[in-house]
């Protein structure tokens, strides 16, 4: 679907943007409001059951009870402490619609809703209309679907467009720029694109490959998206993320995107 396009300042006043820290972000789209991965824990060590601890180094930027009204969260997956912590699963009881993995929706049951990779939800506007949120490939790692899962999990992303508004697509815990090709190839150019990034490595796993896109590799999913604007999330308050805020400047930098970051 081919959004209607007006100029960056409309597009900025249309999607509001605020990152709260790690894959954390809040945003307002076609009158509702949604969440990404909720994370809103403390600083320090998160053990991991069959995985390596994650240790948290910074706080949100916010507490969930600060947040106001949120009508959906858009949950890449829930197996990970940095992608949803115990403030965060706690904050899902009292949120209408949580959309995630079909695995993760069986995990949570509830108000949480399993998105298939292109599957569609329809959520009807306040003021009329509806949003579609569609469900994307996303691949936690180096290499196929198959190889990935068993040991990272199964992972989703999300596209959500709808008449007269600009496409957004919320990347989850993705390093597969194939998938992001293929994105590209159904939903693009996109208007904003809200990328996880940071480069997160642990030796023990695929020989400290990134299990989700570095510097480079965001820029890069940038330019292949047509993306007019870039948040990226994902990339800061974690030890095992290497790479910084700074790192995707100098990337988009060197690629000649740095007027499409939107930082903070």
């Amino acid at each position: 679907m081919t959004a209607t396009r007006t100029t960056d300042e409309q597009t900025d006043e249309q999607i509001p943007v605020r990152v709260l820290g790690g894959p954390t972000a809040l945003f307002e789209y076609g009158g509702l409001r949604f969440l990404t991965d909720p994370t809103f824990d403390a600083p320090g060590d998160y053990p991991n059951p069959g995985r390596p601890t994650l240790t948290k180094t910074a706080p949100s930027a916010a507490a969930s009870g600060d947040l106001g009204r949120v009508d959906v969260v858009l949950l890449s997956h829930d197996e990970h402490a940095d992608n949803l912590d115990r403030s965060g699963r706690a904050l899902l009881a009292e949120i209408p619609l949580t959309l995630t993995t079909p695995t993760g929706a069986k995990r949570l049951g509830g108000d949480a809703k399993g998105l298939e990779d292109w599957e569609s939800v329809g959520l009807d506007r306040p003021g009329g209309g509806t949003v579609t949120v569609t469900g994307v490939p996303a691949i936690h790692g180096p290499g196929t679907h198959e190889e990935v899962v068993p040991i990272t999990g199964q992972v989703v992303g999300f596209v959500l467009t709808g008449e007269g508004l600009p496409t957004v697509y919320v990347s989850g815990d993705n390093a597969s720029l194939d998938a992001v090709r293929r994105i590209a190839e159904r939903f693009g150019p996109v208007d904003t694109a809200v990328l996880f990034a940071g480069a997160p490595r642990f030796p023990v796993l695929f020989e400290g490959e990134p299990l989700v896109l570095d510097s480079a590799g965001a820029a890069e999913a940038a330019r292949i998206l047509g993306a007019r604007r870039v948040v990226p999330v994902h990339c800061d308050s974690w030890a095992h993320f290497t790479e910084g805020r700074d790192d995707v400047v100098k990337a988009f930098t060197t690629a000649g995107l740095a007027d499409r970051l939107q930082l903070g």
